[in-house]
């Protein structure tokens, strides 16, 4: 049996690099309403629902998956990025254009744009990027992989 055959979203995957990212799994304060931001996000980027229980969700993208879930065993009820810890994951996306129409979109789906006056080069004028937070706080980082498509 393949790696990962048998969990969903995908199938056979090949057998990842030593040393990859297997999962991350965030501990949300509210399933319900990370569903709606982090788990439309990942199913917009083509992660593909893989299980599904009573207190979390997980996507699969090739051999790395994200896991979200609301623990009974939370000590806290908000995130904070600015705790050691865990502070923003971040994806790459296309180009420029699907930065911008998924930032678009976002808002929809319980997302805020960080730092608007510094959009898009948030991080420098050679990074094309949106920062995005959610409800509960936690920050995602879309990221052009070719932010000049034409050149």
């Amino acid at each position: 049996m393949g790696y990962f055959e048998g969990m969903g979203g995908g199938g056979r995957v090949s057998r990842p690099e030593h040393g990859a990212l297997h999962h991350v799994e965030i501990w949300v304060p509210d399933l319900e309403r990370a569903l709606g931001s982090l788990g439309w996000l990942l199913e917009t980027l083509g992660y593909a629902v893989s299980q599904s229980w009573d207190f979390g969700h997980s996507w699969l993208l090739g051999p790395t998956y994200l896991v979200l879930e609301q623990s009974p065993a939370l000590s806290a009820d908000r995130y904070d990025r600015c705790r050691p810890g865990l502070n923003h994951l971040a994806f790459h996306v296309e180009d420029a254009a699907t930065v911008e129409r998924l930032a678009v979109a976002a808002a929809g789906h319980g997302w805020s744009l960080m730092y608007p006056e510094l959009h898009p080069h948030a991080s420098g004028p050679q990074h094309y990027a949106a920062f995005l937070e959610n409800a509960d706080g936690f920050e995602v980082e879309l990221v052009a992989i070719n932010p000049h498509p034409t050149r």
